[in-house]
């Protein structure tokens, strides 16, 4: 794209809140479950949607608005995909429980395979990019070495779902929030694992009675963010004993049972989250205070993201099934 080179070569921007609407993009004909920029800095024009309308689509998000590519190889709703490292692949996983790693130029599958559970969840390892965490509706969660097509390491729960899975800086330790919230205890909301030996580090991260749709890494600081049933998204250190952060709490937004996502921008400045009442919610990550919002959709509004390379350069998406770009 003619619109990124520019900002290759150059150190990224202060980031600052979209105003405008640029596209909006409305091919998919259920809720859109996810949406990733390509990781691939030139090749960061596309945009990745996953849905509940049993596709993936590749966008060209920044030039045109358009679909490039359709792929239909789900028989069920889409709920996680992701690109690989390398921008080629992309990784997806759905209600069918299948796994499947598809060509993004000729739509063919690389791997396919066939899962015990609903799948909701899942990861590329930060430094070895051909292994993989796969969670959803079952106590395990595992991870799976794509040379191989056989599964590495299985992380035994305890709980009935996992909801998010969040890789710390390195890889050797990977965070996932479950649904396992009960009347007499909030431990194993959030599970931190030794991605090597497959060992729970703690399960007494988060001790509120909610359960915790979305996990998010800042860019710079070794903090993450949840986002919470609570209404509000909470601050943890990234190193153990990942505590919390009670002075800094981020609320004002509507969760609601939606699988509501969150994100920093590429300087870390800003938390931006998505609400069920369709508004996106920019936050001071300092202060943690509402800088302000945008009545971005009609419907929940499950995902807002930033742009790697472009300042300002906003992706969302809604129940809806619209995407929307805004500068």
């Amino acid at each position: 794209s003619e619109l990124i080179k520019p900002y290759l070569g150059s150190k990224y921007k202060v980031t600052e809140v979209p105003k405008s609407l640029i596209f909006c993009m409305s091919k998919h004909s259920g809720p859109v479950n996810e949406i990733q920029w390509c990781p691939v800095r030139e090749q960061s024009h596309m945009l990745l949607s996953a849905s509940m309308d049993k596709t993936v689509k590749v966008w060209d998000a920044v030039d045109t608005g358009c679909c490039l590519k359709t792929y239909s190889c789900h028989s069920c709703a889409v709920r996680a995909a992701r690109w690989s490292s390398c921008g080629r692949r992309i990784l997806s996983g759905g209600f069918d429980s299948m796994l499947h790693l598809t060509d993004v130029e000729t739509g063919k599958q690389i791997f396919s395979s066939k899962t015990e559970f609903r799948i909701s969840a899942l990861k590329f390892h930060p430094t070895e990019s051909n292994v993989f965490i796969c969670g959803g509706f079952s106590p395990e969660v595992k991870a799976w070495d794509l040379r191989t097509s056989k599964v590495l390491r299985v992380y035994k729960a305890a709980v009935q779902q996992t909801l998010d899975i969040l890789f710390l800086p390195e890889g050797r330790e990977f965070l996932t929030s479950t649904d396992a919230v009960s009347r007499d205890s909030a431990d194993r909301t959030i599970i931190a694992w030794d991605f090597q030996s497959a060992a729970k580090i703690s399960n007494q991260i988060f001790h509120e009675r909610y359960t915790c749709p979305s996990l998010t890494l800042h860019p710079k600081e070794s903090v993450f963010v949840a986002q919470t049933n609570g209404n509000y998204m909470a601050l943890f250190s990234a190193q153990r004993p990942y505590r919390i952060n009670k002075k800094k709490r981020y609320e004002g937004h509507k969760v609601e049972g939606f699988a509501v996502g969150c994100e920093f921008s590429p300087d870390g400045t800003l938390l931006v989250t998505g609400s069920s009442d369709g508004k996106v919610f920019f936050y001071n990550y300092h202060t943690s205070r509402i800088i302000r919002t945008l009545s971005a959709h009609e419907e929940a509004c499950v995902s807002a993201i930033f742009h790697p390379v472009l300042p300002s350069l906003l992706a969302t998406c809604d129940w809806a099934g619209e995407i929307k770009i805004w500068q």
